[in-house]
């Protein structure tokens, strides 16, 4: 474990190197070394997103600060590195967005506040400019004949005429507002959507209607829409209802005729995906989803679409036990759009990830070689290295109750008495009747003076057999420790938590001055259970005594 370390430490090292040296490809190959070897490290995926982005893939880059942030979510530096990626991939908002999260847990962070004024310079450019000037684009003239709000408005030469004249002089358009078809057009060339009401509109000449009908919410979004458009969401509803009948054959043929008409639509392509899935076919629907990110990418789709597909594939490489791989592809979705779920399912996975882990490197024979080895030094008083192979010998056999008890000697013998009563409740939870898992407690407990605890494990281990002479010896030199010096006992176990608890307890106090007034009292006290186990511990603490 520690060469594994020191191996982390030095990959690190030259990743930084390279980086400053500006041999970025090295760079990410030695940080990806490191990974490999320590996959949960913050600051080498934090390291290696810095490369990637210098390197110009800033996809990849967002991809390690996304890591970056699950395994550290409190560091702002991982929040620097995800705004930067996203800002190069001109996702300005998102960029922002992750600069003030990050400006929330370090608000003094000067790279941090530079991003995201950075950010909102950018976006004043892209967005501003029509603000000041709707008529920036010097192609503005062909989108407003191209628009269906403002067509029939260029038919008119003389508000040509006008919008030429404005594109000249755009300060002269304050004398020009007494005519609405001016503000429908500043609409259009703002950005800003369409009116549903048609009254604010006076065209000029008026467009002749042919429905008087206010059309509905899917009418205006089918407006721009093919024909076969318009019948391949036809097939793709008729193949949804098939899929809820769970009608499955049927469903993928509406699909395939879905995509047919509109090869351009990966929500078709995605569905189809969603019917392997339901039909166990997993490999068939890992290549369908795959082929409608190809297409959602190629046809610039909502990353949420994306994002979906991603955890699709995710699904069904679960589905498969190929963990691994299903990781890859929930980081991937996360990676498009960070969405409750996904982010559980893959918090899951990591768990179910590392207990498959775990299992697959016990091995019996293994563990008891290295207890063996753990044996040698311990007897040898190299105390550190045998609870390197005791440790060792744990991970591959961590039900084996002997093992923590070994580890245990060799913590007592170094003084390392948290770690040792640690090992020695686990030791005891494995195999309750082990009797020297409660001999150990009893002398790390002694070592420390707390006597009263080591008199009750040392009592455990009697219990079990009452013949084990190191608790005999254990429990007497307790008993002669307390003689010896009361005093010392009593101070010991006023700082004793559960003795404080006792002694604070408004009926115990009320019990122990009835005994002091008549010691007989005591005989009906200890018909209760719970207050004789309290009696008994004041008894072992040296607080009080029975004459």
């Amino acid at each position: 474990m520690e060469d594994n370390v020191a191996k982390v430490a030095q990959m690190k090292d030259r990743g930084n190197a390279c980086l400053e040296a500006g041999n970025l490809k090295e760079a990410v190959s030695h940080y990806s070394k490191a990974i490999e070897i320590d996959p949960e490290n913050h600051v080498l995926y934090s390291n290696r997103s810095a490369a990637y982005a210098k390197l110009g893939q800033y996809r990849d880059a967002l991809n390690d600060a996304e890591k970056v942030l699950l395994f550290k979510p409190d560091w702002a530096k991982g929040y620097s590195r995800k705004g930067a990626a996203l800002a190069y991939l001109g996702q300005l908002s998102e960029a922002m967005a992750a600069y003030q999260k990050g400006l929330q847990l370090d608000p003094n962070n000067q790279q941090l506040k530079d991003g995201l004024a950075e950010c909102r310079s950018k976006i004043a450019q892209q967005g501003g400019g029509r603000m000041l000037n709707p008529f920036h684009d010097p192609n503005f003239m062909e989108h407003l004949k191209e628009d269906p709000r403002t067509k029939e408005f260029m038919k008119d030469p003389e508000f040509v005429k006008t919008m030429q004249e404005l594109s000249t002089n755009p300060q002269a358009l304050g004398t020009k507002l007494n005519d609405k078809r001016i503000l429908t057009t500043l609409s259009v060339l703002m950005g800003m959507e369409a009116s549903t009401d048609d009254d604010d509109v006076d065209p000029s000449p008026p467009p002749p209607k042919k429905n008087t009908t206010v059309p509905s919410k899917e009418e205006n979004m089918e407006v721009d829409k093919t024909p076969e458009q318009l019948q391949a969401l036809k097939e793709k509803d008729a193949g949804n209802a098939a899929y809820k009948k769970k009608d499955f054959q049927t469903a993928l043929q509406q699909y395939d005729k879905a995509i047919e008409l509109d090869p351009t639509d990966m929500t078709f392509v995605s569905n189809k995906a969603a019917v392997y899935f339901e039909m166990h076919d997993y490999q068939q629907c890992i290549s369908t989803c795959e082929k409608a990110v190809e297409v959602g990418r190629e046809n610039r789709a909502d990353f949420k679409l994306i994002a979906k597909a991603f955890t699709r594939i995710g699904n069904a490489y679960k589905a498969l036990k190929d963990y691994e791989k299903a990781k890859v592809y929930y980081e991937k979705s996360l990676s498009e759009h960070r969405t409750p779920d996904t982010k559980e399912l893959l918090s899951k996975l990591e768990k179910l990830i590392k207990e498959q882990r775990r299992l697959a490197y016990i091995d019996p024979a293994k563990s008891e070689e290295e207890k063996e080895k753990g044996n040698e030094f311990f007897r040898k008083g190299e105390y550190p290295t045998a609870i390197k192979h005791y440790t060792e010998a744990i991970l591959r056999n961590p039900d084996d109750a002997k093992l923590y008890s070994n580890r245990a000697a060799c913590y007592t013998k170094l003084a390392e008495f948290s770690l040792g009563l640690k090992d020695c409740d686990e030791c005891i939870r494995l195999e309750p009747n082990f009797v020297k898992g409660y001999v150990r407690k009893g002398k790390i407990h002694q070592g420390l003076k707390q006597y009263t605890k080591a008199q009750d494990a040392y009592q455990k281990a009697l219990d079990i057999d009452a013949n084990c002479q190191d608790a005999l010896d254990g429990f007497r030199e307790c008993m002669m420790a307390v003689n010896s010096d009361p005093e010392e006992v009593r101070k010991r176990a006023m700082a004793d938590p559960e003795v404080q608890q006792i002694l604070k307890d408004p009926a115990m106090r009320m019990i122990l001055e009835q005994m002091h007034a008549d010691p007989r009292a005591l005989l009906d006290h200890l018909n209760n259970r719970d207050i004789a186990i309290k009696i008994q511990k004041l008894l072992q603490s040296g607080l009080i005594s029975i004459r």
